[in-house]
């Protein structure tokens, strides 16, 4: 998961490095409001792919005595940051240009320029949101799109695919502002197409900081994982009732497992350790995402007397399996 999260930033840098250079030339020569805004973005974007590769790298290091269970949430913490710039640096740099055209319009010179760099700027872009929309679709399942992202643990990968989206479609109010700004004579829909960037910039702004909010606030992994983790424990020789399952996501592939499990009351200490030993053992052959298991042994009635009402649990009903 992690290589093709790379793969997904990286093919997005290089594209947006490229494209931001030819619209900064472009806005110079053309004058061109819409464009202007255009090369802030793909500028802003390729400093949020640095980011994003820079906490991939961060979260990839391994436990160490301070951080016993690793540092994969510093990818969700560097994606936050990302959306705060997506915010800061892209929207309200859209808004200022766009204030500032619409109060000393400039009419667009050498249109031809302009809107040959918007049409390679889109294909680039939509190669780029292409590989990023392939790699989600991997995770999307038969999920809807909204409840995939909502439900997607990998920021790297789905911020990518918002900003290229983001990017497609400020390419297209660009184009046309500039295009309404030729036809009619009055610069200052370029100016206003710059204001509809930033505020298409400031909504997904607002998605991705939500989103990367609760990532780093900690989040239940799938509840598709707590149901096959609860349906094993429940199948394990010597358990007699699997209670309950309380998941931690701490990076896309690293997840904390917490299970209340009543053993067999004639079990004794080695029994159970080693009944621990299996259920562990299969649960990260078939989920080698699940990074540390911790079982603790309580019988039913006390489980649910104890069990919070605000965290989120998967019971699991069966009886002893044949471990």
């Amino acid at each position: 998961m992690a290589q093709n999260s790379k793969f997904v930033v990286v093919a997005a840098l290089v594209g947006n490095l490229a494209i931001a250079a030819t619209k900064f030339a472009a806005a110079a020569a053309t004058g061109s409001s819409g464009m202007l805004s255009e090369a802030i973005h793909s500028l802003v974007d390729s400093g949020n792919e640095l980011l994003l590769l820079y906490g991939l790298a961060r979260a990839a290091r391994p436990p160490d005595a301070l951080r016993p269970f690793g540092h994969g949430r510093e990818l969700y913490f560097w994606s936050f940051v990302v959306a705060l710039l997506i915010f800061a640096g892209g929207a309200l740099a859209a808004a200022y240009e766009g204030v500032s055209h619409l109060r000393h319009p400039e009419p667009i010179a050498r249109p031809a320029i302009l809107f040959g760099v918007f049409a390679a700027a889109f294909v680039f872009e939509g190669l780029s949101w292409r590989i990023a929309l392939r790699e989600f679709r991997k995770t999307q399942g038969s999920l809807g799109w909204w409840q995939a992202f909502r439900r997607s643990k990998d920021p790297a990968t789905f911020m990518v695919l918002f900003e290229d989206s983001a990017a497609l479609a400020g390419i297209a109010v660009a184009a046309a502002g500039a295009a309404l700004a030729l036809w009619t004579g009055d610069p200052r829909w370029d100016g206003a197409a710059s204001l509809v960037i930033a505020a298409i910039l400031a909504v997904v702004a607002v998605i991705l900081g939500r989103e990367s909010k609760e990532l780093l606030l900690g989040e239940r992994a799938d509840p598709a994982l707590s149901r096959a983790i609860g349906a094993m424990a429940a199948r394990t020789r010597g358990v007699n009732h699997a209670n309950a399952i309380t998941t931690v996501q701490l990076a896309p592939d690293q997840v904390l497992a917490f299970l209340s499990l009543e053993f067999d009351d004639d079990l004794r200490t080695p029994a159970i350790e080693a009944a621990v030993a299996r259920l562990e053992k299969r649960v990260r052959a078939a989920h080698p995402q699940v990074t540390a298991i911790f079982i603790k042994p309580q019988t039913a009635t006390a489980a649910a007397r104890r069990l919070d009402a605000n965290i989120a649990g998967i019971f699991a009903d069966g009886s002893p399996g044949a471990g």
